[in-house]
């Protein structure tokens, strides 16, 4: 599905972003792949590397405007282009009511949710230009991107950005050949949810009764959903919210 594609995928390291690695590189894609933690980043891409796939760590935060430079120059270095990108990193808590909500909390929340997916996205799309070639970008939003979820206010209004994000950049660039859409991911087994659910009881639960299928996502279910958005077979989805959440913007 993704064969000849270069992809850069964000929040690499674990969870979504692991599993979208290890998928789009089993689709063919060249990935280049952008976390903070340095450590399992670069097993990761060793790992991919010796199945046979194309992989390369480059490490980095989202939110530093250098990191995400240099993650889309490694990209165009070592495989030429860049045709598609994923940019899933994401943080969030379920901490308190708006006004329990800590400033350093906020910040954290609003940088890395909503200005890391602009800075990322302010460094690939110039690259995506020059090429002339058709390319696609995925940004990360959430159920928590169309309605208050018991999420944070912060992790709320991070997420509704996010889509608003996908929306303006889909129609500043789709004439000229680049898509943006963003998935609406409902609860999935991450190193984040794990985190939240094992610091505040019965969020687990209040997540299940949320959706149609009553259960959580695999990462690779949310990955499966990118990989289409980044490919040729979505010619004609962009500004698109597609929700991944197993039926919960459904009730």
């Amino acid at each position: 599905m993704l064969d000849g594609k270069v992809a850069m995928i964000t929040g690499a390291s674990s969870g979504i972003g692991a599993a979208a690695a290890r998928l789009f590189a089993a689709e063919g894609a060249a990935v280049v792949l952008m976390a903070r933690r340095s450590e399992p980043l670069h097993a990761l891409a060793q790992e991919i590397n010796a199945l046979g796939g194309r992989a390369l760590a480059v490490p980095g935060d989202v939110t530093k405007s250098a990191d995400a430079e240099r993650a889309v120059s490694a990209a165009v270095e070592a495989f030429g282009r860049l045709d598609t990108a994923f940019n899933n990193a994401g943080y969030g808590t379920a901490e308190g009511r708006l006004h329990e909500i800590a400033e350093d909390v906020y910040t954290q929340t609003m940088d890395v949710n909503v200005w890391g997916v602009w800075n990322c996205m302010r460094h690939q799309i110039p690259v995506m230009l020059a090429s002339g070639l058709p390319a696609a970008i995925v940004n990360t939003s959430s159920v928590a991107g169309t309605a208050a979820t018991g999420a944070s206010a912060a992790y709320v209004a991070a997420k509704h950005a996010v889509i608003g994000l996908t929306k303006a950049a889909a129609a500043d660039y789709g004439q000229q050949g680049i898509r943006v859409n963003a998935l609406v991911v409902g609860p999935t087994r991450t190193e984040l949810l794990e985190r939240a659910m094992a610091a505040t009881p019965g969020l687990e639960e209040a997540f299940l009764s949320h959706t149609v299928q009553k259960r959580m996502a695999e990462p690779v279910e949310v990955a499966r959903a990118a990989a289409w958005l980044c490919s040729d077979q979505s010619s004609f989805v962009t500004g698109a919210a597609h929700s991944v959440d197993g039926g919960a913007t459904a009730i």
